[in-house]
C-alpha cells in the first residue's frame, strides 16, 4: 500500500498555523502574477481570483447618481430595448454595461439604467459594441454632465478620472504617432 501523506515536524505546524494567512496571500499573489502574465487581455485577474462573498447592490448609485438624470430628463430610453424608463415607475434597474464578471469593479462610468426584464436576460454576456456603444456613450455623457453640474466634487465624478485619463493618454499617444508618421 502506498502512503500519500505528508508528515510535518511539530515545530513547523505551529509556524504554518500562525502564518497561514501570509502564506495563502503569497500563493494568491504569485498565482495572479503568473495568470496575468499569460493572459494580458484579461483585466483585473487578482480581483477575479477571490470574489467578495456578496456583491453590493446598486441602490446607492440609483438614488444618488441616476435619479439626478431622471429628475432632469423625466425619462431615459433603455439603450438595449428602446423602452422608456421612468424613475417613479421603477421599471428599470441599474446594471453594468461591461459585465462585472469582466471588469470586477462598480465604477459609475460602467453603469446604465436598463429595462428590468432585459437585465435578467442579458446575464454576463458582453454587449455588441458596434450596436450599443454609441448609445452607452451618449447616455454616460448626459449623466456625467448633469451630475457634474449638480455635484462637481462628488466621488462619482472622480470615478470618471481613470477612464478620462486613460482616453487622454491614448489620444496623446495616437497624436504623437500621427506626428511621427508624417
Amino acid at each position: 500500500m502506498h502512503d500519500d501523506s505528508i508528515t510535518i515536524n511539530p515545530d513547523w505546524t505551529t509556524y504554518l498555523t500562525d502564518n497561514a494567512k501570509v502564506l495563502k496571500d503569497f500563493c494568491y499573489r504569485n498565482l495572479s502574477l503568473f495568470l496575468q502574465a499569460r493572459n494580458p487581455n484579461v483585466p483585473d485577474i487578482p480581483n477575479k481570483l477571490i470574489k467578495p462573498a456578496e456583491r453590493k447592490n446598486l441602490t446607492k448609485q440609483k438614488r444618488e447618481y441616476w435619479k439626478n438624470v431622471f429628475d432632469k430628463e423625466q425619462s431615459i430610453e433603455c439603450i438595449f430595448t428602446a423602452k422608456k424608463l421612468i424613475y417613479h415607475e421603477n421599471n428599470f434597474e441599474i446594471d453594468h454595461f461591461v459585465p462585472h464578471a469582466f471588469v470586477s469593479h462598480d465604477l459609475i462610468w460602467n453603469f446604465i439604467p436598463i429595462e428590468k426584464s432585459f437585465n435578467s436576460s442579458k446575464s454576463d454576456r458582453l454587449p455588441i459594441m458596434n450596436k450599443y456603444f454609441d448609445k452607452f456613450y451618449d447616455l454616460q455623457k448626459l449623466a456625467f454632465d448633469i451630475n457634474r453640474s449638480i455635484h462637481p466634487s462628488s466621488n462619482y465624478m472622480e470615478e470618471f478620472l481613470s477612464i478620462f485619463l486613460t482616453s487622454k493618454k491614448i489620444l496623446q499617444k495616437k497624436n504623437s504617432e500621427i506626428a511621427f508618421n508624417h
